[in-house]
């Protein structure tokens, strides 16, 4: 199981890529977020938790930290909801999936893309505690190979 931990925390990790960590700070709770092609991981992770492995389906990766002083925060159960919409006005709902390993708590969900296909994601992150949900957007363009 920790194989797909690895996994998400490398891509977190990739400067530069597609899979590039991005994060928005909240006050008490840091959301980071990201979306990539799961062509970036390993057959056996992506078999390991019921993954389209293809060159066609992405995957959005959530995970939400509680500041903790002198640590690099606690993870936190959250309600993770929202919608993918790309250009044409096509939406696709978010309710992605958790995945707990360890320590860490993970929200995931596959999508389809296409190629030079820009994206937008609109999320609403709930965190167990807090009282508002909080907003995240973003847009990604994938490149399929």
């Amino acid at each position: 199981m920790r194989a797909l931990l690895f996994a998400l925390s490398l891509l977190l990790l990739m400067p530069g890529t597609a899979g590039a960590e991005r994060s928005q700070d909240f006050g008490d709770f840091v959301v980071h977020f990201n979306a990539f092609s799961t062509t970036l991981l390993s057959p056996d992770v992506t078999s390991a938790y019921d993954i389209q492995r293809s060159p066609y389906q992405g995957l959005l990766n959530v995970a939400v930290q509680k500041k903790v002083m002198q640590t690099t925060g606690e993870p936190v159960v959250a309600d993770v909801s929202g919608t993918i919409t790309n250009l044409m006005g096509q939406t696709q709902a978010v309710k992605p999936r958790e995945i707990r390993e360890s320590t860490a708590i993970y929200y995931i969900q596959s999508f389809r893309i296409t190629n030079e296909e820009t994206l937008d994601f609109d999320l609403q992150v709930r965190p167990q505690g807090a009282a508002e949900p909080l907003s995240v957007r973003f847009k990604q363009q994938f490149f399929v190979d």
